[in-house]
């Protein structure tokens, strides 16, 4: 492999998005909101001021879940298809260059979109609510920002696989739309509906049901619950807001494989049909 090929794509990927003024509005979002969750928050829990790191984290994480995987998905559609339409994957295959050098750049590359954005809004954040509280908690905040990054490169991983895969820029940005939905909504709703469906729930008022480890599984493979779970086994005011106990094998090593292989698994799929297809 050829590391400059790969630095070079890379570097090409962040200069655009850098142009297009994305990473500053990735990161301008990411600073308003982390702000205003945590000194609005505090005012709804009957507080002044600003809420500590604990609180802002917990109150982040929902928005991260919905959020982070639809800048993922909207960065890399088109990556792939995109310039194939355009015409300029052809111009880039003519030059000497393999093709997992092509994948390998566009996912670094905008990764560290991501990544740089993430860092900037957080970490200005960050240091402004540390100069607001007393005791902030810098190891938990960098866990959160660490775990934002991870489900981000599995999302932008998934839209190259769906990039490099599909033939149109616009079936790429339906199948990314579905795909957001399906882990946001759907994914949650269809287990509900097969644990009704296979087990036998006592409905009535008190009465005590615990989730049988098949729904954990299935509900640890979705990439959101992962980060999710990353962040509360970590993070104790987060853990401390979930409804019952989690499962023992809801741990830091589990999660992490889980989002590694959201991130990986794709990228080898993208690179197995993209190596074979006629540009």
């Amino acid at each position: 492999m050829d590391g400059r090929a790969v630095y070079s794509i890379a570097k090409k990927e962040f200069l655009d998005n850098w142009r297009n003024k994305w990473i500053i509005a990735m990161a301008a979002i990411f600073l308003v909101l982390t702000l205003v969750i945590s000194y609005a928050g505090a005012s709804l829990g009957g507080g002044s001021g600003w809420q500590d790191v604990g609180g802002t984290i917990a109150g982040m994480m929902t928005i991260v879940t919905f959020l982070i995987p639809i800048i993922g998905l909207m960065l890399g559609y088109s990556a792939i298809v995109g310039e194939k339409e355009s015409g300029s994957l052809q111009l880039l295959l003519s030059y000497p260059v393999h093709r997992y050098e092509i994948l390998l750049g566009k996912f670094f590359g905008l990764s560290s979109v991501l990544a740089f954005a993430s860092l900037i809004g957080f970490g200005v954040s960050g240091v402004v609510i540390g100069l607001n509280v007393s005791g902030m908690q810098w190891g938990q905040y960098g866990v959160f920002i660490g775990a934002s990054f991870l489900i981000g490169f599995a999302y932008i991983a998934l839209s190259l696989c769906f990039s490099a895969v599909l033939q149109k820029r616009s079936t790429a940005l339906g199948v990314s739309v579905l795909l957001w939905f399906l882990f946001a909504v759907i994914w949650d709703t269809i287990l509900l509906v097969a644990l009704v469906a296979t087990e036998n729930i006592d409905l009535s008022p008190g009465a005590e049901f615990v989730a049988p480890t098949w729904y954990h599984v299935a509900a640890l493979a979705n990439p959101s619950t992962a980060y999710q779970t990353l962040v509360a086994v970590n993070i104790g005011p987060v853990s401390a807001n979930i409804a019952g106990d989690l499962p023992s094998f809801y741990s830091t090593p589990v999660t992490l494989i889980v989002l590694l292989a959201w991130t990986i698994v794709p990228l080898l799929a993208a690179y197995i049909v993209f190596r074979k297809k006629d540009i």
